[in-house]
């Protein structure tokens, strides 16, 4: 898949599993819109939706914000400043060892939630990148993984977090809780009753 293909697939499968959890999904028009790529309702509540896909494991959000003046941690700041719309959620949407066919692995995050995460990775150290799952090597960081939380995981909890749940709402779970974040998650409907 080109990057190309990651970023239409990743929209299309985002819109696809919101859909299925009983949310309106309108979508924005024409490429690389500012800010968002999707907006969801539900139950009265809204929220715009920053659809990130991938294929490698990782997400970079802040490398244009790096530079020799300033720190990671301060790239991630500046980033933050920059994204923190209280209406915007990321939905990372991750293709590593997925097959075709296969669901995609896919995470829900507010900005706060993204900033502390690139804050704690690489030892502490923070990094411009959002790593699914990584263990680095060697350098400052070396020995210490990376690993997304699994409370990111979608799943109905998860996205009630954002949103208001509504009627007829499907309860969506991974098939094993026991597996980490790293895991290929299937979900399966439960019912169609109130969350």
């Amino acid at each position: 898949m080109r990057q190309y293909h990651v970023g239409i697939a990743a929209e299309a499968f985002a819109a696809a599993v919101f859909a299925q959890a009983g949310c309106d999904v309108l979508v924005q028009y024409g490429a690389n819109q500012p800010g968002y790529d999707l907006m969801i309702t539900r139950g009265g509540s809204h929220r715009k939706v920053s659809v990130k896909g991938s294929k490698d494991g990782g997400w970079g959000l802040v490398a244009s914000y790096k530079n020799s003046d300033r720190t990671y941690h301060e790239a991630i700041d500046a980033w933050l400043v920059k994204h923190d719309d209280p209406e915007v959620i990321y939905c990372f949407v991750q293709f590593k060892r997925v097959q075709l066919s296969e669901m995609p692995r896919i995470y829900l995050a507010s900005p706060q939630e993204a900033a502390r995460y690139m804050k704690k990775s690489r030892g502490g150290h923070g990094y411009t990148s959002l790593r699914e799952n990584y263990t680095w090597a060697s350098g400052l960081a070396g020995g210490s993984k990376d690993t997304i939380p699994a409370s990111w995981c979608f799943s109905a909890d998860r996205l009630n977090e954002y949103l208001s749940p509504g009627e007829d709402t499907y309860h969506l779970l991974p098939a094993d809780r026991s597996r980490d974040a790293s895991s290929v998650l299937s979900y399966r409907t439960l019912s169609s009753k109130k969350i």
